[in-house]
């Protein structure tokens, strides 16, 4: 039975390499300048596999052919450095050819020399050196060769590595024993086979560019297979070595061996460090690339395109997307606000962390803008600064040692955030990999928060629309009030007639008519961006006058300094003080003062609104506070505090708010003191008479 399927498996082989041979020198093919070569090695491998069928292994026709066969090999071999020229320029070639050559000859003496207990060992002997000397020039044959000319030799080098490897393993065994190795002589069809497949693929011209790249979850679990393979060997070793010893040392072995695996056990198998660590190393040197790019980009688009998952925003999700291509544990999105400087609008998994209100400057903004790169934080921390831009990485990233890459969103060539990224478990360097795969990635996440902005803009649009055509309709009615009222003020005057009734009536109706035209006005200037008329105002009467309009309803107290001036428009800061009073009003407590603060801070006065009420978080305070349409209160308009800072704004001034949740929150109106205005105004004319008189 053995007998059969040996005559099968060689009369296979033989067949593949006629077939081979064939397919190598069909016309039509790409010229090759070792197709000849090539051509006579693969037929007189299928003449030796067709004689070992017919009458052994052991024949000297055979051992003949197999000689035969080796120097047509080893000359095959030398033929494929000429396809790019290296069999002239590489002249260690030559010599290592005719050494590999005259080795295989020696083959010969042994055959026709008279026989010795000794000739098995010193032929396989001869074939090891032979197979190495051609494994090393196999291993030259791809590994020299330039990007264009692997393509071409890339099928031929693995088929002539695996024949070789095979005949070391073969012949290293038979030398090792001593007697020829039987039971893999067998197998030497089925590799002769596989060879001549090899060739066969290698020689047809769009075979050329075929490649064998298996998947990285194929490559791992090849590893670990091979990894099981060597253990179990290792296993196998040590019990062979453990079973020679005798009485008490081979108890104490066996009992210290399994103590130490059940260690490294324990030790490796929780540790997420440990198997991070093996990951790493595995992408590092079983790989040309650390990055599975096709598994990479469909997770980024899983992760950012997916729905909210357990209430986690775009910008979460934008974070994510990009710390789960460098195993990242958490990260920060920092995006620009109207004055150029960035400040937080998301977290990822990075709580602990205290960001300033103005967590990167403009400056460095316009730096990224200017160039694509991702900043290294380990870098600057080094004192490395390649264009200028260490000087502007505030203390907060300096110093906390978790922060590591700095990634620009950009869009276009605005720079639409910033996300940074924690430093992952496993402690490593930012490579070139890393930084064009989170550039690209970082581009297509800022182009989602653009879209995302974009969608927004558009629908506070529609909404200011339906709210403009809405109040248009409103300040009509209000119109038609105040002439009603109005002459029913008039009417009054002459048919009232109780006088103290009459007198009441009037100021009511008086008092109405004024406030409902006041309003009329206020509205009509609704949305001017601008305000008409700036003086000097006292914080303190602002603050007295809402007082007395608004403490019927709720208790209000006045603290701090008095007599700051500021520069503004009255009617304007009044306004924005009463929308934030009124909201202060409507988040307290009854009986819970709402507190009006005046402080002078250098250059500047300031108003601040206090309250004791619910709060607010901090994600709405960064994202939502000053948005229209977006507020707390169930019915509420969200159209209060958005007006309180454009009307702020529009007199030259600043509104900031604070808050926190359950305990209140603090709006704070911020505008230039009086007399430093009058004091810049002067020496600005000063100077403009200076220059007027050098002129002159």
């Amino acid at each position: 039975m053995p007998g059969m399927i040996a005559l099968g498996l060689y009369g296979l082989a033989a067949v593949a390499c006629a077939v081979a041979a064939i397919v190598v020198v069909r016309p039509g093919r790409a010229t090759r300048r070792d197709r000849g070569a090539v051509a006579a090695a693969l037929a007189l491998s299928a003449a030796w596999c067709g004689v070992t069928a017919a009458i052994g292994a052991d024949a000297t026709p055979t051992r003949l052919l197999e000689i035969a066969r080796n120097i047509a090999w080893i000359y095959a071999l030398f033929r494929h450095f000429a396809n790019d020229g290296r069999d002239e320029s590489l002249r260690v070639v030559r010599p290592v050819i005719a050494t590999l050559v005259s080795v295989e000859g020696l083959q010969l003496v042994l055959l026709v020399a008279a026989p010795s207990e000794h000739a098995v060992e010193v032929s396989a002997l001869l074939r090891m050196l032979v197979a190495v000397g051609a494994l090393v020039l196999a291993h030259n044959l791809f590994g020299g060769a330039s990007q264009s000319s692997r393509a071409l030799l890339g099928w031929n080098s693995f088929a002539m590595a695996l024949f070789w490897l095979f005949e070391l393993n073969l012949f290293t065994i038979a030398y090792l024993t001593a007697s020829a190795a039987n039971g893999l002589e067998v197998l030497r069809a089925l590799v002769m086979a596989g060879m001549a497949a090899g060739f066969a693929v290698g020689s047809v011209q769009a075979g050329a560019g075929l490649a064998f790249r298996p998947s990285r979850a194929v490559t791992f679990s090849t590893l670990s297979l091979v990894v099981l393979a060597v253990y179990f060997l290792a296993m196998i070793g040590l019990a062979n070595g453990v079973s020679r010893l005798a009485g008490d040392l081979a108890r104490v072995t066996q009992v210290g061996f399994l103590l130490a695996a059940a260690t490294v056990s324990l030790l490796w198998l929780p540790s997420q460090r440990l198997r991070k660590l093996a990951r790493v190393l595995a992408l590092k040197h079983l790989f040309k690339h650390r990055y599975d790019y096709r598994a990479e980009w469909l997770r980024f688009t899983h992760t950012i395109g997916s729905a909210a998952r357990q209430g986690a925003s775009l910008h979460e999700r934008a974070i994510q997307s990009l710390a789960d291509i460098t195993d990242s544990t958490a990260g920060l999105l920092l995006t620009p606000h109207d004055d150029g400087a960035f400040a937080l609008a998301a977290r990822w998994r990075w709580p602990t962390l205290e960001v300033p209100s103005e967590a990167l400057p403009s400056a460095l903004a316009r730096f990224f803008e200017r160039g694509i790169f991702i900043l290294d934080f380990d870098e600057v921390r080094a004192g490395v600064d390649r264009a200028g831009e260490a000087a502007l990485v505030p203390d907060w990233l300096r110093e906390e040692q978790l922060a590591w890459a700095g990634v620009p969103l950009l869009h276009g060539e605005r720079l639409v955030g910033i996300v940074i990224l924690a430093r992952p478990q496993v402690a490593r360097r930012l490579d070139w990999e890393d930084f064009d795969l989170l550039a690209i990635a970082g581009r297509q996440v800022a182009s989602y928060l653009s879209e995302q902005a974009g969608q927004e803009a558009l629908q506070d649009a529609a909404r200011f629309d339906e709210f403009n055509r809405r109040m248009a309709f409103v300040m009509h009615d209000i119109k038609n009030l105040s002439s009603q009222l109005g002459l029913l003020a008039r009417n009054a005057e002459r048919h009232a007639d109780n006088p103290a009734f009459r007198g009441d009536m009037l100021v009511t109706l008086r008092n109405s008519a004024d406030k409902l035209d006041a309003l009329v006005t206020r509205l009509g200037r609704y949305g001017s961006g601008r305000s008409d008329t700036v003086e000097a105002i006292d914080l303190a009467d602002i603050a007295q006058h809402v007082a007395r309009r608004l403490s019927a309803s709720h208790p209000i107290d006045i603290v701090g300094e008095s007599g700051c001036e500021v520069l503004g428009n009255r009617e304007t800061l009044e306004q924005a003080v009463v929308h934030l009073v009124q909201n202060a009003i409507e988040a307290s407590s009854e009986g819970a003062p709402v507190i009006l603060e005046l402080r002078l801070a250098g250059l500047r006065g300031e108003i601040a609104v206090i309250d004791s009420g619910g709060g607010m978080s901090a994600e709405f305070l960064r994202q939502s506070l000053f948005r229209p349409f977006v507020s707390t209160k169930d019915n509420g308009f969200g159209i209060g505090a958005c007006e309180a800072r454009e009307l702020v704004r529009a007199m030259g001034g600043r509104l900031d708010a604070e808050s926190r949740e359950g305990l209140g929150s603090r709006f704070t109106i911020s505008l230039p003191v009086a007399e430093a205005s009058r004091l810049l105004a002067r020496q600005r004319r000063n100077s403009d008479l200076t220059s007027q008189g050098r002129a002159a």
